[in-house]
């Protein structure tokens, strides 16, 4: 889909986080034309994860300081009703790359670690837009998106391909899903960083290697308690989910993830400048995602524990990135988005005394429901926008979705989508820059069993669906019932009366749209 151009290696000097981090790039031939990021804006867009509306201070939490995130809100549109089309990461994830309700395929749910790659290497994406444009572009951090063409295939000892390099990025440096599932080390460009080819990396979702330690059968090896899960492969002291064996010298350190995210983050954005490209960087952190294993720099400081810690370490990679466009010299030139993939949950399988140390801090606001769940706190996550001289900060109200993305900045950028891609995407970018206060007239929203629902105006309506009603483990409302129910949100924005035997005229209407727009659901 894409022409990468080759990106120079460059040094951190005079950057906060120290190490170099020489970048090696996809290898093909240089884009003909690239206009300079005078001509067009960067986009450095922060996709953080599990954080939710009521997590950060400027979005209503009292109880964690996020003085950058506070900066950069006090400078940005700062959307109300901002919504991941899905509770959980993958679909979540996929939607905002692809433009696609991932709900229309049956192979988008939470994917393994060793999960082919869902986003297929023909499918158009957000990064292939920003390359038509003219944009190096580059995916650093949290991948969970699957990689290679078959999964449990992958040959993790030599170059896997599909990897982002074959999805429209110039550049990537991942984590193949997430930090609580194997393998524990990072990919750059198809490839196992760092990885010894006398200590061959082997992977497995369906048994253990012979004489590999599990959190199930050695707890004493453990630095952190199980709650629920997780209880497979032991990497530093905390099991996964997932099985592995070798590549010792390639394992991460949990608590080193933010800063080589950051790391390579600012190397790469250092490398465009020098080469006077305009960039569009997907940077997702970790945090605050389980395991979550602060810094030092971050441990006891929360006073929440480490959920509370993590929270810090966010704020200090958004403040690290936003400290060098500064420097730069490139801030007044560069979009800045920070955004969350779903909405938040409390104890997600570790003993990390989230739920105990929580006191009166309330991760998903005024808002019911979190992570996994069809209520609002499943996908009303934060936004925010900043564009320093051209957007004027305010707080939009109206309905948006990050599946909006990759329509919107092609119609602003004047890039020609092909024709069946990013079905479900609209322009948005009236919106997006706050030239518009409308938002959507609709939008359909997933949660963990896939089950849907539909925002319409003033009313959510969600068809009875299968599955639990409730997450023991994390103690969330799955919002899955054998029955209708339909909320009038300026009334309800907790979704706490549901009023469908009172209005059966607009659970039908509501339930006929619903059945129109996922006609072509595989299931």
């Amino acid at each position: 889909m894409h022409t990468p151009w080759k990106i120079l290696s460059a040094s951190l000097a005079g950057a906060s986080v120290a190490g170099a981090a020489g970048l090696t790039s996809c290898t093909n031939t240089p884009h003909s034309s690239l206009p300079s990021s005078k001509d067009r804006p960067n986009i450095l867009l922060i996709l953080s994860d599990d954080v939710g509306y009521g997590d950060i201070h400027c979005y209503g939490s009292s109880m964690v300081p996020t003085p950058h995130l506070d900066g950069l809100a006090s400078e940005s549109l700062r959307f109300l009703n901002m919504h991941a089309s899905a509770s959980t990461s993958t679909p979540s994830r996929y939607s905002l790359l692809t433009g696609c309700y991932a709900w229309r395929r049956n192979d988008t749910g939470i994917a393994r670690g060793d999960a082919a790659s869902i986003i297929h290497d023909s499918q158009y994406t957000l990064a292939d837009m920003f390359h038509d444009a003219g944009y190096a572009t580059a995916a650093v951090g949290k991948w969970h998106l699957g990689l290679g063409t078959q999964t449990g295939g992958q040959d993790w000892n030599s170059r896997i391909n599909p990897n982002p390099c074959d999805l429209g990025f110039d550049y990537s440096y991942i984590m193949a899903a997430t930090a609580d599932r194997t393998p524990c080390v990072w990919v750059e460009n198809g490839l196992v960083k760092d990885l010894d080819p006398a200590d061959p990396l082997l992977v497995s979702y369906v048994e253990n290697f012979p004489g590999e330690p599990t959190g199930k059968d050695n707890p004493e090896m453990l630095r952190m308690g199980l709650t629920e899960g997780h209880d497979q492969t032991i990497v530093n002291g905390i099991s996964r989910i997932g099985y592995m064996k070798g590549a010792h010298k390639a394992r991460w350190r949990d608590e080193d993830i933010p800063d080589s995210i950051v790391r390579h983050s600012i190397s790469f954005m250092e490398d465009c400048v020098s080469e006077g490209k305009p960039f569009f960087l997907y940077m997702a952190t970790n945090d605050i995602h389980v395991p979550r294993v602060p810094n030092a720099r971050f441990a006891g400081k929360s006073g929440l524990g480490p959920r509370g810690d993590v929270i810090l370490s966010l704020d200090w990679t958004v403040g690290e990135v936003l400290d060098a466009l500064k420097r730069l010299g490139i801030e007044d030139d560069t979009i800045v988005i920070f955004t969350s993939d779903n909405g938040p949950v409390i104890d997600d399988g570790y003993a990390d005394q989230a739920v105990e140390l929580l006191g009166d801090h309330r991760p998903s606001g005024k808002y019911r429901g979190g992570k996994y769940s069809i209520y609002d706190a499943g996908t009303r996550v934060p936004f925010m926008l900043r564009w320093p001289s051209k957007v004027k900060p305010s707080e939009p109200e109206g309905l948006m979705c990050q599946i909006d993305m990759i329509s919107s900045f092609a119609s602003w950028l004047g890039v020609d989508i092909p024709e069946g891609a990013a079905s479900d995407s609209e322009d948005m970018m009236s919106q997006l820059l706050g030239r518009k206060a409308r938002g959507r007239d609709e939008l359909v929203l997933q949660n963990r069993e896939s089950n849907l629902a539909i925002i319409s105006g003033d009313w959510k309506f969600i068809p009875s669906g299968k599955g639990p009603a409730w997450n023991k483990g994390t103690a969330t409302d799955l919002g899955n019932r054998p029955y209708d129910q339909l909320f009038r949100l300026s009334d309800d924005p907790r979704e706490e009366h549901n009023v469908a035997e009172s209005f059966p005229e607009v659970c039908n209407k509501l339930r006929e749209r619903v059945d129109v727009i996922s006609a072509d659901r595989v299931r």
